[in-house]
């Protein structure tokens, strides 16, 4: 199978250390290649060509070149061609002259063949070389010296020479390349040769080991030594088997890419090779709205969209990168070694952009996205495990802002020590009573004293009894991802509940909002929970108003599922918050039973100094007066404000303007100050609501 991370066609840039060291081995082997060739007896050449046995032994080398023997699909630097035992042959019975011939010529026609890039080719013709000059330099010492005119035939006493030989010969190809490998990608040189020495050893050591038995059939009995392409079948054949088992153990069957065990087994030597001056990451990226393209195109189509992915994945990255498929539509890429956080963001980027480019297939042109998280070794994780945990983490939080590229952040994993500690100290303060509800009124706007309250919107609060005051936006998205959601959302309705209780009994029929999610609103114990508690307390459900972010619009569930049907025959009326921030929403409004629009403060606070956003506000108020609800004007905190949303005849407002959010003491004490009609309020579970 072709590998799809095979970068190695890529010329290098010029000046780089890669370059310098193909150059000089090019300049080195080709010197080398020059002097043999000088040395070559033409005339021993020539009677040589009119000998079947030469032809025999060149097509031997040519086709051997052809198709290395791979033994290891993991293995850095690529399998073995046979070709090295004949021209190993030719080496010991004609000499360098003709060997390193007739294996430039095998190598030439393999990257034609193979379209090989040039400077690849060029390597590979002087790494060879060198390797059968160093051989010959070996059995030269033991005064071996072959020749075209004076062919040599080894006996027994010569194993030691030939032994020497062929370590050396397989010594200098092991170095020169697993030298370049290792600059190509970046890798530890000695990482590279454990990787590589180990199976490919075996190997050279049964092709060479043959090579003195070619010799002898060469000189005895020419005829046999086509016989010896059976072993070297033999040889392909088990060690196809053994790749095969390899590759399927180790690859993605899809998209060829590493798996999950590949990537831990590269993770953790990148992790033990780590220099304290660098990082290594891992990125985990998964692809927006995948699932449409297989639910509408099939699975076919589907598939072959990840085979594009991974390609572009892949020749995305720089030499050395590993990028690999862990299921589905989720890729990993593994950096061994980064700079720091700037430099993966940079490479994340560089992954996104690939991404982007639109994707023809099946006469459609497909738009991809996604989204990458990144966690670094060692700052935020010692182990793989961790570090795609991290990465996991990251990704999401990616996906929830839709920022594209998230770098891991303590502060906001949902399952961090400190913030499972969090949760727990939550689940306690919810037992101890520590949350308390504050609460802010909302007056109206055609009063220009601003004394006609019209309810109060409650805010929980909570004092740590160690931390002390903790802010919303800390504890609400914890809770919300957690257990714990439904019992603080009971909470809250209680406690709402018992307080509008204590002001309706004392002559303040004040109505209290509590803001709720969407999965409270569709939680069939919701309508239930608040019709016990208004029957024990003997309130009217317009004591309580629940608020919903505008956001239910987008589902239809908001309109047909039982607990909205339930809420509306109990009566308790909705109110939509954050309301502006999602345009799409407006033809639906009237569809779902709401009294009351609460316009966000992200527009309101900018009115008197945005005319867009003045227009927008405007807007809003047109829309919900003709629809006969009622608008609510949050974040207001200046007279300005004020005068302009009465003027655009907005119904309420709510903010620092007229009273910072009180404890319920302050706030009884505050409403008695003031002549309270139809009263309303909310509470503000969203922390951007309750941050005040």
């Amino acid at each position: 199978m072709t590998d799809p991370t095979d970068t190695r066609d890529t010329g290098p840039r010029v000046g780089t250390p890669l370059w310098a060291f193909l150059a000089g081995v090019i300049v080195i082997g080709f010197t080398a290649l020059v002097v043999a060739l000088l040395r070559l007896d033409t005339t021993g050449l020539v009677e040589l060509g009119r000998t079947a046995l030469f032809w025999v032994v060149t097509a031997l080398v040519i086709l051997g070149e052809l198709r290395p023997v791979m033994v290891s699909s993991a293995a850095a630097v690529g399998g073995t061609y046979p070709s090295a035992m004949f021209t190993f042959a030719v080496l010991l019975h004609y000499g360098l002259p003709v060997a390193v011939l007739l294996q430039a010529v095998a190598i030439a026609v393999n990257g034609v063949a193979t379209r090989k890039a040039w400077h690849r080719v060029m390597f590979n013709v002087a790494q060879s070389t060198l390797a059968l000059t160093a051989a010959a330099v070996v059995l030269g010492a033991f005064g071996i010296m072959p020749s075209a005119v004076a062919p040599w035939v080894p006996s027994g006493a010569d194993l030691p020479a030939i032994g020497l030989a062929g370590v050396a010969y397989f010594a200098t190809r092991a170095m020169l390349v697993c030298g370049a490998v290792a600059l190509h990608e970046r890798r530890s040189i000695v990482r590279v040769l454990r990787a590589t020495v180990g199976p490919q050893s075996l190997v050279y050591a049964a092709l060479l080991g043959l090579a003195p038995p070619v010799v002898v059939v060469m000189a005895h009995s020419p005829g046999i030594v086509p016989l010896f392409v059976a072993p070297l079948a033999a040889v392909y054949f088990t060690a196809t088997l053994s790749m095969r088992r390899d590759h399927q153990a180790l690859h993605d069957e899809l998209t060829g890419l590493p798996n999950r065990k590949l990537l831990i087994v590269s993770t953790e030597e990148a992790l033990a090779e780590a220099r304290q001056d660098e990082r290594v990451g891992l990125f985990l990226l998964d692809l927006d709205r995948f699932k449409e393209v297989n639910d509408t195109m099939g699975h076919p189509v589907g598939d072959r969209l990840l085979q594009m992915v991974a390609h572009r994945l892949t020749h995305s990255v720089r030499p050395g990168d590993v990028v690999a498929r862990l299921g589905g539509d989720e890729f990993a890429v593994l950096l061994p070694s980064i700079r720091d956080a700037h430099a993966a963001r940079e490479v994340a980027a560089r992954l996104r952009a690939a991404l982007t480019e639109p994707v023809r297939l099946e006469g459609m042109t497909f738009d991809l996205d996604g989204s990458v998280g990144i966690a670094l070794y060692p700052d935020h994780a010692p182990d793989f495990e961790m570090l795609l945990q991290r990465a996991d983490v990251a990704m999401y939080l990616a996906k929830e802002g839709r920022t594209g590229v998230e770098l891991y952040q303590a502060d906001k994993d949902r399952n961090s020590p400190e913030r499972l500690n969090l949760l727990g100290d939550l689940r306690r303060g919810l037992d101890n009573h520590e949350l308390k509800l504050h609460y802010q009124p909302k007056v109206s706007l055609a009063d220009g004293a601003h004394s006609t309250v019209h309810g109060v919107e409650a805010l929980l609060r909570w004092r740590h009894p160690v931390h002390g005051s903790i802010a919303p936006s800390e504890f609400i998205p914890l809770a919300e991802q957690s257990y714990l959601m439904r019992q603080l959302t009971e909470y809250v309705i209680n406690e709402a509940l018992e307080q509008a209780a204590r002001w309706w009994n004392t002559g303040l029929p004040v109505q209290i909002s509590v803001n709720i999610s969407a999965r409270d609103l569709l939680d069939s114990a919701l309508a239930e929970q608040l019709e016990a508690g208004l029957a024990r307390l003997q309130l009217p459900p317009a004591a309580i108003q629940l608020e919903v972010t505008e956001r239910i619009l987008t589902g239809q569930q908001a309109y047909t599922h039982d607990t909205i049907k339930a809420l509306a025959a109990l009566g308790v009326p909705l109110a939509l918050d954050d309301f502006g921030t999602g345009y799409s929403s407006l033809i639906r409004l009237q569809r779902l039973a709401v009294s009351e629009v609460k316009i966000d403060a992200s527009f309101v606070r900018r009115i008197a100094e945005s005319e867009d956003d003045d227009r927008i506000v405007r807007s809003i108020v047109d829309l919900v007066r003709s629809l006969g609800l009622r608008s609510v004007a949050e974040g207001v905190e200046s007279d300005a404000v004020a005068v302009r949303l009465a003027e655009m005849g907005c119904d309420l407002g709510q903010g620092w303007l007229f009273c910072h959010p009180m404890p319920a003491t302050e706030a009884t004490a505050w409403l008695r100050e003031r002549h309270t009609t139809g009263p309303e309020a909310a509470y503000a579970l969203r922390p951007e609501v309750t941050t005040a």
